[in-house]
């Protein structure tokens, strides 16, 4: 069977993609929308409701695992990871976390080999380091820093790998290169990888405050860095920018026209290193909670504490209370300016709501 809609309904001619994140099932490849490796006698059945009778699970069967959940991840066992669901059959083409990497590495080598002779649009996907941290032997150890420490690794060896392919193909002068991350970092996020255990007084978020899931810089800022030599200078560059900008920006580097309306923006004079005004604004997320940007100022509206844990609502930006920070001047976000700055406070909050009732979104305050 095909898995309708895939990548090939929203523009890609060709696709090798998983069927979910890494940590979830059904833990097989897709390729151009097919199952790899599923034979007809051993069909593949998923289910995020209920296990299926006689498979075992995490939760139940902990003798057969190799790495152990934390929070959640208690469901199916494949290659002695326990994961988010459940899954029966399909066992041919369950795949091997450790092997994920360099496949997928060789994947997109192949695709611009493949295509060095003509334009090329390649997304490449970064396996590690999602969880489960599952290091190749060639990284295990290499670290110190445990599994985290080693995917992290053979993260980086994989674009070093990718790049020096680019280099060997002679396409490096003239191909644009952006490498980005979907959130900011978490420490425990399903596996007992040692990553708590083992950070020292590494902060993971550097001089930002919070992380994965929170409101605050820590969370919502990600690492982007855009190469191409024939045409971009090396700089460092603090213009507000966001990823969802890429489709506006390069549909008017290549002269291309969408028809669908989006938030996106032209901020292309940006990554091209001619300007340094970007956005003047951008609602920003964390875990279902929104805040507003505007320039360095953000400001968080007040929202419950759902976790019952103050120190978890605390990490998350969730107070009972508008925060406003200049986050130029407090990169940390310690400073909360709202009693202070009750005029901008009022202006961002009005801005704020209309963008909300423009969209739809209903009124958190």
């Amino acid at each position: 069977r095909t898995v309708y809609p895939g990548a090939k309904e929203v523009g890609y001619d060709y696709s090798f993609i998983q069927a979910a994140t890494n940590d979830r099932v059904p833990c097989i490849f897709i390729e151009n929308g097919k199952g790899v490796g599923l034979q007809p006698d051993d069909p593949l059945y998923v289910s995020y409701r209920e296990n299926f009778a006689g498979e075992p699970t995490g939760k139940d069967n902990p003798e057969l695992l190799r790495m152990h959940p934390s929070v959640g991840h208690a469901g199916s066992i494949v290659n002695g990871v326990p994961r988010i669901g459940f899954q029966k059959g399909g066992k041919a083409a369950q795949w091997k976390d450790e092997d994920m990497a360099e496949l997928f590495l060789e994947k997109a080598k192949g695709f611009m080999q493949d295509n060095k002779d003509k334009p090329f649009f390649l997304y490449y996907g970064l396996h590690q380091p999602h969880v489960p941290r599952v290091p190749n032997s060639k990284f295990v150890g290499k670290s110190g820093m445990g599994p985290r420490g080693d995917v992290i690794l053979e993260a980086d060896w994989c674009v070093t790998e990718f790049l020096k392919e680019m280099d060997r193909l002679g396409l490096t002068e003239n191909t644009l290169v952006i490498f980005t991350s979907d959130n900011g970092p978490v420490l425990d996020d399903g596996y007992q990888d040692q990553a708590v255990e083992m950070v020292g007084d590494h902060k993971i978020a550097g001089p930002y405050r919070g992380g994965k899931t929170s409101l605050y810089d820590g969370g919502t800022c990600v690492p982007f860095l855009l190469r191409w030599p024939a045409a971009v200078k090396p700089a460092v560059s603090d213009a507000l920018v966001c990823q969802m900008d890429l489709l506006a920006s390069l549909a008017a580097l290549t002269g291309q026209a969408y028809p669908d309306k989006t938030d996106s923006q032209n901020t292309l004079p940006v990554f091209l290193g001619y300007t340094d005004q970007g956005r003047r604004e951008l609602v920003i997320e964390g875990y279902y909670n929104y805040a507003f940007r505007q320039g360095d100022w953000v400001m968080i509206p007040p929202y419950p504490n759902y976790y019952g844990d103050q120190e978890e609502a605390d990490f998350a930006g969730l107070s009972d209370s508008f925060q406003l920070y200049n986050v130029k001047d407090d990169p940390g976000q310690r400073n909360n300016l709202a009693t202070k700055e009750p005029r901008r406070l009022r202006q961002m909050m009005m801005r704020f709501e209309q963008l909300k009732r423009e969209t739809g979104k209903k009124t958190n305050f």
